[in-house]
């Protein structure tokens, strides 16, 4: 059977640039690709990766660690690793911690020791500085989405700003009566993002001089069911009604408008409503929202990772704030006029 040497003499090319390009390992140009895999192909080659891990002491292979696979944010972000790791030669192991601390505790300080990753991707989990070195001393490099980690290279969105421009929109356009739909307290835990983005939008309240109303500062679970039930409480039991909604996220956004709806409340006109994520669901319905690419975070974490391993630049502490954008839909607009005074 023909070998790499085989390949690299058809190809007039070394084996070195060979074993880059058909692992799709290192910097190789895009000609020398293409003639390493027509030389591969012609021969009948195909790149053992047992035989490349023994040769490298690399498995080829990144642990993405998640707190659950059914949230948008988790998956999006998983297909942005997944693709971009198939484009450069590498498998994935997903881990989904949700089952609890047991099972967190397990993946951390077991499955991800076993040396069958080369590196790691913590999405939305706050690590310690003793997970973190534990790591870090078998040579496994992390990179974390989400929020901070000590010692790591970290990507991040400004949750507090961005929840403030969300929130300065609708004062921008008139509104006074605003309510906020935040994440329960199970979703404190790590990088307390329902936190930060409601102080985000508390701020942004203070200092316009508006007053942030207890009974219009509601939770849900980040899902479209559990959000359409908060937003029935509040739009069918308070004694007046917001003339605006911010959301946590494009999913209790969504929930929200399908409840307006329930009540024959038309948005914008009657309700405006605003969301963050960049949610696909977000055009249908018409969001104005905040797009933070959970899938572009999700392929710089690898292109991060692979750069680090291939001896690149050096970004064990790096910390990037991922850039977002905000998209203008036909969800929000100027408050509803208040009805002239009977006479």
């Amino acid at each position: 059977m023909p070998g790499i040497k085989d390949v690299a003499e058809r190809a007039g090319l070394s084996i070195a640039t060979v074993s880059r390009a058909l692992s799709g390992k290192g910097n190789v140009s895009a000609r020398s690709r293409e003639r390493a895999r027509n030389a591969a192909a012609e021969l009948g080659f195909v790149l053992s990766y047992h035989a490349s891990s023994l040769a490298s002491g690399r498995n080829h292979n990144v642990g993405v660690v998640v707190p659950s696979v059914h949230r948008w944010f988790f998956s999006s972000v998983v297909e942005g690793v997944s693709a971009t790791l198939l484009d450069a030669g590498y498998d994935l192991t997903l881990y989904n911690v949700s089952g609890g601390q047991e099972r967190r505790h397990s993946v951390l300080n077991d499955f991800l020791l076993r040396k069958r990753v080369d590196a790691v991707i913590a999405v939305s989990l706050e690590l310690s500085e003793a997970e973190i070195q534990q790591l870090l001393a078998i040579h496994r490099p992390i990179v974390g989405i989400g929020g901070p980690l000590p010692g790591a290279s970290t990507i991040r969105i400004d949750d507090s700003g961005i929840a403030q421009a969300a929130a300065r929109h609708l004062i921008q356009l008139g509104h006074s009566k605003i309510a906020h739909m935040t994440g329960d307290a199970a979703y404190e835990q790590d990088f307390r993002l329902p936190g930060t983005r409601q102080a985000g939008f508390k701020k942004a309240m203070n200092d316009a001089g508006l007053a942030v109303r207890p009974e219009w500062q509601i939770s849900a679970d980040f899902t479209i069911q559990g959000a359409y039930a908060s937003a029935r409480c509040l739009l069918g039991s308070s004694v007046e009604r917001p003339t605006a909604v911010f959301a946590a996220s494009d999913e209790m956004a969504i929930g929200t408008i399908l409840a307006a709806r329930d009540f024959g409340l038309r948005v914008p006109y009657d309700l405006s409503v605003i969301g963050i994520d960049g949610h696909e669901l977000g055009e249908v319905f018409g969001l104005t929202t905040i797009d933070q690419d959970a899938r572009g975070q999700g392929a710089l974490a690898v292109r991060r990772l692979l750069d680090g391993l291939d001896g690149g630049t050096d970004t064990e502490a790096a910390d990037t704030e991922f850039p977002t954008h905000f998209v203008i839909r036909s969800s929000t607009a100027v408050p509803p006029a208040d009805p002239a005074p009977a006479r």
